[in-house]
């Protein structure tokens, strides 16, 4: 189990008051099967809040889907830069790109083309591969090439 330390808003600037209260409201975590979650500022996991808003907003819905794609290769860049112990700096260095166009692409919040991936696949040792999936979604049929 996970403890915060709370700091005494006494001890804070009158005008830090308001800001200290609300690091405390947005640093709560909830353990749920030993994997912990950001909680919202109303005490709920952000994955259930973003599953209300979906049901009440079709546009939201419709652009989580579109960002989901992004979301998973960011995932994957994370992934294996944290497995190689190198800050996106560092990765950035190495692809030849800004620290900021990194931490965009490990967003999961932007496009990105197949050449920044690939530059980033040969900065981490990895192959990029692309490809097209037919057939029925249980049994789909991938042609995958490896990017150049």
């Amino acid at each position: 189990m996970s403890f915060l330390r709370r700091v005494s808003t006494r001890s804070c600037e009158p005008h830090l008051v308001p800001q200290v209260e609300m690091h405390h409201r947005l640093s709560r975590l909830i353990e749920t099967d030993n994997i912990q979650t950001m909680a919202s500022p109303q005490g709920i996991p952000s994955q259930t809040a973003q599953r209300r808003r979906a049901a009440r907003s079709p546009a939201y819905e419709a652009e989580r889907l579109r960002l989901a794609q992004f979301e998973e290769l960011a995932r994957l860049v994370i992934k294996h830069r944290a497995a190689a112990g190198i800050s996106q700096q560092e990765l950035a260095g190495r692809v030849g790109t800004s620290h900021s166009a990194i931490s965009r692409l490990e967003s999961g919040r932007h496009m990105t083309n197949v050449r920044t991936l690939q530059r980033v696949a040969g900065a981490l040792g990895l192959r990029l591969v692309v490809g097209f999936e037919s057939g029925p979604a249980d049994r789909p049929v991938r042609e995958l090439t490896q990017a150049r």
